[in-house]
């Protein structure tokens, strides 16, 4: 669509000037050409979706593309595709793939095949060399090739040695460490959050200690070097506390949370449904709860989908050798919508989608504003729907949101001189 008239959109732009109007707005070309009230047509084609709203393009901090080396499972455009429906401008893209990203060529690899697309690439780089813990990646050099922070995912550092010399290089060049708090100790063979529904099952559990025991590491180590840390990922009360006290001592950390964990807790993989199962894993009710007020006191400042897609062979299998994995792009907005409307505005819930991701990275954010290129995200937060099979479009099916009933929907985006509309 080159022209598009949208009727009558709530704009959510804090500190942008059409922050909290109601305006058509008149796309051209993916500019915006013209915000005002009752707009004339002309050769525009016009959109009327009641309460739709239009924020700045939302960003995701981790998406795992499986590009390059299992692309059957999820290909960079296919990803983009599903961020795109999800309501996403820009997505981080995690480095654990074969080869993983850790030198710059395979940084420029992702840049070159995602030009053109609606939805920006923004590559994460390992902090070490093939993710493996020894050795720091030459995290300059890729940041120099246009990464934007690094992460070592699902394996971070367990010699707090070079945790530490990794915050320090990073700081030399102005570069940002991700890092999810784990201790994979004593998370070894671990299927299921460690509590009564674990022994119930008889799953081996991971205890909720694992997380505030690396990520006090984390935070002492960032306090001593002065370096930027973003944790991934929160699942747990104790964790959400750390945070919350290091704030306030004003160290420059950001953190997320899953969308997921903060619907889901254990009791879900009574089941044994393998679409339950992700890691962190899904918690209980107290931690639950713990995530929600984080979320709303901006201790958490981030909620992302942690999409990561499986294939059938992978997933449907008995639960103990299932991979850990959820897919979350198209549905990551509607599950903590979902959640978090009765305890928050919607201009706040678009403040972690949008926002904090942007302030993690230290990306701009581009406010609505007449004449500029546009990158919006159009949304409808009272919008009730049923999510379905029809709506995946990344390549897996690995979610367990199939026939699940939400409040609010992503509608489009429009960014990169594009329309994305999936109403």
């Amino acid at each position: 669509m080159k022209e598009l008239l949208l009727r009558e959109v709530h704009v959510v732009d804090p500190g942008g000037p059409l922050h909290e109007a109601v305006v058509d707005l008149h796309i051209v070309d993916g500019r915006l050409a013209k915000a005002g009230s009752k707009l004339a047509k002309g050769s525009a084609e016009a959109i009327v979706v009641e309460g739709l709203h239009a924020s700045p393009g939302w960003v995701d901090l981790r998406a795992h593309f499986r590009d390059p080396g299992e692309e059957y499972k999820e290909d960079l455009l296919s990803g983009l595709d599903a961020a795109a429906a999800g309501g996403y401008t820009a997505v981080a893209v995690l480095p654990g793939t074969q080869p993983p990203v850790d030198q710059r060529a395979s940084v420029e690899y992702l840049l070159r095949k995602g030009q053109g697309h609606a939805v920006r690439v923004l590559p994460l780089g390992h902090i070490t060399k093939g993710g493996k813990g020894q050795q720091l990646a030459e995290m300059y050099d890729m940041q120099q090739a246009g990464a934007v922070a690094f992460t070592d995912d699902l394996s971070p550092a367990h010699n707090t040695r070079l945790m530490l010399l990794a915050l320090q290089y990073a700081k030399d060049f102005g570069g940002r460490i991700m890092a999810l708090a784990q201790d994979k100790d004593l998370c070894a063979q671990g299927q299921m959050h460690e509590g009564a529904m674990s022994t119930r099952l008889g799953l081996k559990g991971m205890p909720a200690m694992a997380e505030p025991i690396r990520l006090a590491r984390d935070l002492q180590l960032l306090e001593y070097t002065g370096s930027q840390l973003h944790v991934e990922a929160v699942s747990t009360a104790e964790g959400v506390e750390l945070l919350r006290q290091a704030k306030a001592k004003k160290l420059p950390v950001t953190a997320s949370v899953c969308a997921h964990h903060l619907l889901l807790d254990d009791g879900v993989l009574r089941g044994f449904d393998s679409n339950y199962k992700v890691m962190p894993p899904l918690r209980s009710a107290e931690h639950i709860e713990a995530l929600r007020e984080g979320v709303k006191d901006g201790t958490l400042d981030c909620i992302v989908s942690d999409h990561r897609p499986e294939d059938v062979e992978h997933k449907t299998v008995e639960f103990g050798q299932a991979a850990f994995g959820i897919t979350g792009l198209e549905t990551a907005y509607a599950v903590a919508n979902t959640v978090l409307q009765s305890r928050m505005t919607t201009r706040r819930i678009v403040e972690r989608f949008c926002h904090g991701p942007r302030a993690a990275l230290g990306l701009a954010v581009p406010h609505l504003e007449e004449g500029s290129m546009a990158e919006i995200t159009l949304f409808a937060p009272g919008h009730q729907w049923m999510f379905l099979e029809k709506d995946i479009v990344g390549r897996s099916r690995n979610t367990p949101f199939i026939g699940h009933r939400f409040t609010g929907k992503a509608m489009g985006i429009v960014a990169n001189g594009q329309v994305v509309w999936r109403g």
